[in-house]
C-alpha cells in the first residue's frame, strides 16, 4: 500500500509525522516524528484514535525501543494564540523533524493530512495517512500518548476543568468549566468558547 502512494526507490529512510491536539480549547499541540527499521513489527500499529488506551501504551513502548529514531515536540498554547493553530502545528512538526534528522538520515517525510511543514527535504502530505502509512501511524501514537499524558498532569495542576476526562477538547463539561472559572494558563485564549465568561479575572490567569 505504501509504495502506491509515492515513488521512491528504494523505499527507506521514511520519516512519518503526525500531530495531536489541534482541536482542543486548552493545552499544547504535540507533533511526533518517527523513522522505522525494515524489521519493525507493524502488527502493533494502527490509527491512534481507533486504538484503546492500553494498546496505544503498548505500541508507544515498542516504538520507542525499536524505532530507528523518534522525537516528540510541542507548540504551547501561547504560541498557538500568537501564530494560529495551523502555524503552531507546523512549528511543532518542524521541531520534531529536526530532532529526528539529527539522529538519522531522512530521505522523505510523509505527513498526515493535506498540508506540510517547510522542511529541508522532500515532504508529502497523505490524507488519512495515520490509517495507511506505518511511520505516520507510529508518529500518531507517540503524539497522542504524549499529549494525553500532559493533559493528565494538567488535570492535577488545574483540577476544576476535568482535563483528564476530555483532554482539553470542547466537551460540554469543559465549556461549562470555562464559563464558570474562566481560562487557566494553558487555555488557548483565541479559541471560541474559552473567553465566553464575563467572570474572567486576572487571578484566573495566574
Amino acid at each position: 500500500m505504501q509504495q502506491e502512494l509515492f515513488e521512491l526507490e528504494p523505499v527507506c529512510d521514511i520519516c512519518g509525522i503526525d500531530e495531536a491536539g489541534r482541536g482542543p480549547l486548552a493545552g499544547p499541540v504535540c507533533a511526533a516524528a518517527v523513522v522505522l527499521p525494515d524489521d519493525f513489527d507493524t502488527t502493533l500499529l494502527g490509527d491512534s484514535k481507533k486504538l484503546t488506551e492500553k494498546r496505544r501504551q503498548v505500541a508507544e513502548a515498542y516504538i520507542k525501543s525499536h524505532a530507528t529514531a523518534w522525537a516528540v515536540s510541542w507548540a504551547s498554547a501561547k504560541e498557538i494564540d500568537e501564530l494560529n493553530i495551523l502555524r503552531a502545528t507546523m512549528l511543532a512538526m518542524q521541531r520534531a523533524y529536526a530532532k529526528v534528522a539529527a539522529l538519522t538520515t531522512v530521505a522523505i517525510v510523509l505527513v498526515d493530512g493535506n498540508q506540510t511543514p517547510d522542511l529541508p527535504c522532500p515532504c508529502q502530505a497523505i490524507v488519512k495517512g495515520d490509517a495507511k502509512i506505518y511511520e505516520i501511524m507510529a508518529a500518531s501514537i507517540l503524539a497522542k500518548t504524549a499529549r494525553d499524558r500532559f493533559m493528565e498532569y494538567a488535570d492535577k495542576r488545574w483540577p476544576d476543568y476535568g482535563f483528564s476526562r476530555h483532554k482539553g477538547y470542547p466537551s460540554e463539561m469543559h465549556r461549562a468549566a470555562c464559563e464558570r472559572f474562566g481560562p487557566c494558563p494553558i487555555h488557548r485564549l483565541t479559541f471560541h468558547g474559552v473567553l465566553a465568561s464575563s467572570r474572567t479575572s486576572d487571578e484566573t490567569l495566574r
